[in-house]
């Protein structure tokens, strides 16, 4: 009979034998114990896992404890003696936090976010926003758009000829007028009096004080912006190599922000002037509160397909308002660790 219980020490070996089982399915569960992190064990092997990520919401102002079910791992994925364990580790997961919410998953036909839709869950694509930087390089390596021999022959033509470069000029609207963010080390009694002065226009935002921010992003490789006392944001510059979606572009990503919805566009455009000065080739953002979407739209992004999801159980679902009144983004993930 499995049995979930808290990952301690002993069962370091045990997890490990249990992702080499499960490798093909790319991802891994962490193989160190730690606080909040629940195995589910069946005699002396592990067949599967995830993790709480305690926090606190403010729902226009009103504070309640939610917690981010991340990373639920499930032998099931190789074996299907074991299809059922997912939903028995989703059914542990809520007895100990009812307030809890799913993002990312790889979007909303993939299993884990049908099983939430079927047990009341509410689920919304987070929109995903992108602006070419370097139409040539962007042509040459986005994966998704070059999937057959002709559509790869025409985009290296565009990209080679300049024609690519003229048509999503057309498409985009060019910045102007917008000075970049400045880079500083940490946040401190600025970033506190961003999150007093904006969390309450949010019908839902995770607290977001210089406290919380310094101990998620104080270990990623994190570039933290300060927009004048308007907000801050997160963003990245990430070499990839190979990768399924990106190829072999540079890609900038805005991955968190703050700032009262009437701030976003200044936040924004500043977050994208100091990518933009950086030289990346592509920039993308995964926000789902309608300011921080339309701020992107003004700043010359397009919106593209999402496999982003926010999944919130039935008992959050009773406080969540009209999705664009959530602020919610990847640092309400895992942050930005996958870009």
């Amino acid at each position: 009979m499995i049995a979930i219980r808290p990952f301690t020490e002993e069962w370091t070996g045990a997890v490990r034998d249990f992702n080499w089982r499960i490798a093909s399915n790319g991802f891994l569960f962490p193989g160190q114990a730690a606080a909040n992190h629940f195995i589910a064990v069946d005699g002396d092997a592990v067949r599967g896992g995830y993790i709480l990520r305690h926090q606190q919401f403010w729902f226009r102002g009103e504070p309640r404890d939610v917690a981010h079910y991340r990373l639920p791992l499930s032998e099931g994925i190789v074996d299907k003696a074991y299809v059922s364990l997912g939903m028995q580790l989703l059914r542990h997961a809520l007895k100990q936090q009812p307030m809890l919410y799913g993002l990312g998953m790889g979007g909303v036909d993939k299993a884990l976010p049908r099983m939430l839709k079927a047990m009341g869950w509410g689920l919304w694509e987070v929109p995903f926003l992108f602006k070419v930087n370097r139409a040539a390089a962007f042509l040459r390596n986005i994966q998704p758009l070059r999937k057959t021999a002709l559509r790869r022959v025409a985009m290296d033509l565009a990209a080679y000829s300049g024609l690519g470069w003229a048509g999503l000029r057309a498409l985009q609207r060019p910045l102007h007028g917008v000075s970049a963010g400045g880079v500083v080390n940490s946040f401190d009694g600025w970033a506190d009096e961003v999150w007093r002065s904006s969390s309450p226009a949010y019908g839902a935002v995770a607290e977001r004080d210089a406290e919380t921010l310094n101990a998620f992003y104080g270990e990623q490789n994190a570039i933290r912006l300060k927009v004048g006392s308007a907000g801050w944001a997160i963003v990245l510059d990430t070499q990839m190599h190979g990768d399924k979606y990106f190829g072999d572009m540079r890609v900038g990503s805005v991955a968190d922000c703050l700032a009262a919805p009437p701030d976003a566009p200044q936040v924004i455009g500043a977050a994208v002037r100091f990518l933009e000065q950086r030289g990346v080739d592509l920039i993308v953002s995964n926000q789902l509160h309608a300011a921080w979407v339309a701020a992107l739209r003004g700043s010359g992004f397009r919106v593209g397909p999402s496999n982003f999801v926010f999944a919130a159980s039935k008992k959050l679902l009773e406080l969540i308002p009209e999705a664009a009144e959530v602020h919610m983004n990847r640092g309400d993930g895992d942050g930005p660790i996958h870009l």
